[in-house]
């Protein structure tokens, strides 16, 4: 069993929210990550839902800011958050840009030096971290969810893409559908994949969705105020491809609401209830 160490635990609405440390072996570094066990973890294994924060969060934003707990003890949601990249690799110059190396892990595997060797949170959200939480929680592998927000909502989206068969359900607040298209990704993706778009493509939801699907509805929410809608997130580009596809989406746009936790907490339990609905179903 791989070891976790833990940094802090509190009572929390008769669960536990905890923030833990490990040795990573697909991110050759410690990672941090949190995890709030509800109190139905003292008698059973519960539906797991990962949220991946944004550009310049850690494991302890959502957690702290989400206001996230009361319901999901009330629904028997455990929800794990990571940190949103490794820290500290020794790689020159890797925290000196809040959209690039420290804190925009963006949720891909690396393949350009020296960010490859590091820089591997696809692998890690996807695999190494959910078989800690299986091992060292008690979460049930069989029910898995997965949402997040800007940045983390690109991850969500396009983990699950790529990974139908292990999700139940996802979901999205104001995430970068086209990062091939978007400001941000055209400065991440050259540095952390090469020059080849063919390569950024496989983190692409738009480009992504045009040949896999979800099994279930996808829901994003997005703020029509938020001062990065127009450049880098542009939901309508991922709406057209899934309607194009026959890929089922509720895309619903709120007045007045810009990118912040302020617009994530009016409307997180609309996300739960989202996720526990697939997450508590029935599977024949």
């Amino acid at each position: 069993m791989s070891a976790i160490e833990t940094i802090s635990e509190q009572r929390c609405f008769g669960g536990v929210q905890g923030f833990y440390r490990h040795s990573s072996e697909v991110c050759a570094a410690p990672m941090r990550f949190a995890v709030y066990q509800p109190p139905r973890t003292g008698t059973q294994r519960v539906p797991v839902l990962y949220y991946l924060a944004g550009l310049t969060c850690t494991e302890e934003t959502f957690a702290i800011k989400a206001g996230a707990q009361r319901l999901a003890a009330e629904l028997g949601l455990m929800l794990v958050a990571p940190d949103t990249s490794p820290r500290n690799t020794g790689i020159a110059d890797e925290a000196a840009d809040w959209e690039f190396g420290t804190a925009a892990g963006f949720y891909l595997d690396a393949t350009a030096a020296p960010w490859s060797r590091f820089f591997n949170m696809y692998s890690y959200v996807s695999r190494e971290l959910p078989q800690l939480i299986d091992e060292h929680f008690r979460s049930d592998p069989g029910r898995q969810g997965i949402f997040g927000h800007s940045m983390g909502g690109h991850g969500a989206l396009t983990i699950a893409l790529r990974n139908p068969g292990r999700y139940r359900s996802v979901s999205a607040f104001a995430p970068i559908v086209a990062p091939t298209q978007a400001p941000w990704g055209r400065k991440a993706f050259p540095r952390y994949l090469g020059d080849d778009p063919g390569a950024w493509s496989r983190y692409d939801a738009t480009e992504l969705v045009r040949t896999m699907r979800f099994p279930g509805t996808i829901l994003i929410d997005q703020g029509d105020a938020d001062k990065f809608l127009a450049e880098q997130l542009r939901p309508q580009l991922f709406e057209a491809a899934c309607h194009a596809v026959g890929q089922a989406i509720d895309l619903r746009l709120h007045a007045g609401y810009d990118h912040s936790y302020y617009f994530i907490s009016t409307f997180i339990a609309d996300h739960l209830h989202h996720h526990a609905a697939a997450l508590t179903a029935s599977v024949s």
